[in-house]
């Protein structure tokens, strides 16, 4: 009997320890893309960490999600026309945060402002009930004129990025640049969604695309993954007189790929593309939609502080401080497909 059960104990073990080596590995790959991704970050990204990297527990009934503030829509509700929420919760002054570029953003939220020698680019329009107070009076206060708006650059289809786009098309004539796929999803739209809906006008290509206005050109790099057609950026500010590049990443958040193995690659195909383009442009300007990721709304107050010797403006990173806030997308991303279980 003695030797029945310890050659059962024994076939038990090799059952546990070729489990514990199958999964093993995998958890060993986790944790170093978590540990690369979270050295990437440091103090500069950890919003962006945290909402990409760390994964979801459990919450109370009506808690927010990672990354969302308590009472927040979802991505899938934020088309539903609703009240304004209490202004003192979402509204931010305009800043000029470069010699040509401008943060019109809430709190939450930002859209921005570039002007060139033609007009003016504008990229993403917040919510419908920000359009007016961040956007159209943000311009003016900030000495600009809404009609000299030439075109509205929509990183993703998306309603708190997208539900002022009708309104400055209609009224200013504006034209709205969309990724091919966000723009079948945006016209498919109820017309009676908050914002409206604007008509078809400019298609990013599946190669992207480089837009001018006078003395002052954009690359559009599609980058699908956060939504099919979600775009990001590259172009010049000036600085004091001297250019320096930015890039703009136009999607963030993963929760709703799964195990969808597809998805991840293409968001993660998608992040070394916009790294490849921002690196080649030599960017040392990191920007997205959403001050928690970038830290806008801090920063865009912070230009205007006495600067100590030595000190830059706050939105320059510096080439390698980019390449980082991709870095970290994209081993997050890793990470969290490993633990899905994508294939």
């Amino acid at each position: 009997m003695r030797t029945i059960h310890a050659a059962l104990f024994a076939a038990a073990s090799l059952i546990t320890l070729d489990g514990a080596a199958t999964a093993q590995p995998a958890q060993d790959e986790i944790a170093a893309h978590i540990a690369t991704a979270k050295s990437a970050a440091g103090l500069d990204y950890r919003g962006t960490f945290v909402n990409l990297c760390l994964p979801a527990a459990a919450r109370p009934a009506g808690a927010a999600a990672p990354g969302r503030r308590a009472g927040a829509p979802a991505a899938a509700n934020l088309l539903t026309p609703r009240p304004a929420p209490d202004r003192g919760t979402w509204y931010a002054s305009p800043y000029k945060v470069f010699d040509n570029f401008y943060w019109l953003g809430t709190r939450q939220h930002s859209s921005w402002a570039l002007k060139t020698s033609a007009g003016l680019i504008i990229f993403d329009t917040n919510f419908a009930w920000a359009i007016e107070p961040e956007i159209v009076d943000g311009l003016t206060k900030l000495g600009l004129n809404p009609r000299d708006i030439k075109y509205v650059i929509i990183s993703h289809a998306h309603g708190d990025h997208d539900q002022g786009a009708a309104l400055l098309q209609s009224r200013y004539g504006a034209h709205v640049v969309m990724g091919a796929p966000d723009w079948k999803d945006t016209l498919a739209r109820a017309p009676n969604v908050a914002g409206g809906v604007p008509h078809s006008d400019i298609v990013v290509p599946p190669e992207g695309m480089k837009l001018t206005l006078g003395d002052t050109t954009v690359t559009i790099v599609n980058t699908p993954g956060h939504t099919p057609g979600t775009l990001s950026y590259v172009f010049p500010v000036k600085d004091g007189g001297r250019t320096v590049m930015v890039a703009y990443s136009g999607g963030t958040l993963t929760g709703a790929f799964g195990t969808n193995g597809a998805r991840w690659d293409e968001y993660i195909a998608s992040q070394k593309r916009i790294a490849k383009a921002a690196a080649d442009a030599g960017a040392t300007v990191l920007i997205s939609n959403h001050s928690e990721y970038d830290d806008a709304y801090t920063k865009a107050r912070l230009v205007a502080a006495k600067r100590e010797t030595g000190e830059d403006n706050p939105f320059i990173v510096g080439a390698q401080g980019v390449q980082r806030y991709f870095t970290v997308m994209t081993e997050c991303a890793m990470a969290s497909k490993l633990r899905a279980g994508a294939k």
